[in-house]
């Protein structure tokens, strides 16, 4: 009796399960889920949103919403601040749907997502490289858009960033004596990063390292090249102290190799005293 009193309770819930499900579940047309999903997101439920924009992707993907919906999967990530993700999203709109009006603003935003991984100068700057082309690559590809002016403000930024890196990489030379590291770094700042503000510094300390390795007639050369370029520099008086110094050794030297050949001509004229 407990068994069929068992059994009889188990088939009856399966009756009133089947009673309540006799309407079939409806299936949301692409359009429908794409209203779903951006509510979800204007909500911040960006976890919830991505599953409703991923199905539009790959169930709907010949939608009118297809295009909107793999651009927004990008901006859920980005919102997240998975912007790995969010980079990978974005190109596969730019890549797959070349047509598409979201393109633009998806470039803008791949950029955006290796601007926001870029660290600190002291710190590795591969994102910090790939932010700049990056955005050189949407400006290129949309000239009149409305936001190249804030692309070319962030390129000038992360410039910014890779000179004060190998300005402060070529000081950290200087300091251990290693003068032909130091010019080498400085230069790299002056041709690469002219429009930067360490460029002026860079041409100041490159004459420096070049008169700590005794070249001073290429370290006068530099300063020449700075007071040219920077006549109204705040550097000035660090400059003409270094100059100088470049002079007063450049003395030092003639005064030098003029007594050595001075004895040398002594020497030269006791030897033909002898013979």
């Amino acid at each position: 009796m407990r068994i069929f009193a068992v059994g009889f309770l188990f088939l009856l819930a399966m009756f009133i399960s089947g009673c309540g499900s006799t309407e079939p579940e409806e299936q949301l047309s692409a359009e429908k889920r794409f209203t779903v999903g951006m509510r979800l997101f204007s909500a911040g439920e960006y976890q919830d949103a991505m599953e409703e924009f991923r199905i539009i992707t790959l169930q709907f993907q010949g939608s009118g919403v297809a295009d909107a919906a793999q651009y927004y999967l990008g901006e859920c990530h980005f919102m997240r601040e998975e912007y790995i993700l969010a980079a990978y999203e974005y190109d596969q709109l730019v890549r797959t749907m070349p047509t598409s009006p979201y393109v633009t603003k998806a470039r803008y935003k791949r950029a955006m997502c290796y601007y926001r991984l870029s660290p600190p100068y002291y710190l590795d700057q591969t994102y910090t490289r790939k932010a700049i082309d990056e955005f050189q690559s949407y400006i290129e590809y949309n000239p009149t858009d409305s936001l190249v002016h804030d692309a070319e403000g962030k390129i000038m930024e992360m410039n910014d960033k890779l000179a004060e890196k190998e300005y402060r990489d070529a000081i950290i030379y200087m300091k251990m004596d290693y003068y032909r590291a130091a010019a080498i770094y400085f230069e790299e700042v002056v041709e690469k990063y002219h429009d930067t503000p360490f460029a002026e510094l860079a041409q100041l300390k490159r004459a420096e390292a070049l008169s700590d390795r005794n070249k001073n007639a290429e370290a006068m050369s530099e300063l020449e090249t700075f007071y040219r370029k920077y006549p109204n520099s705040q550097h000035k008086q660090e400059a003409d102290e270094l100059l100088a110094k470049i002079k007063q050794k450049i003395t030092e030297e003639k005064q030098l190799n003029k007594k050595v050949q001075e004895k040398q001509a002594e020497a030269a004229n006791k030897g033909d005293q002898e013979n």
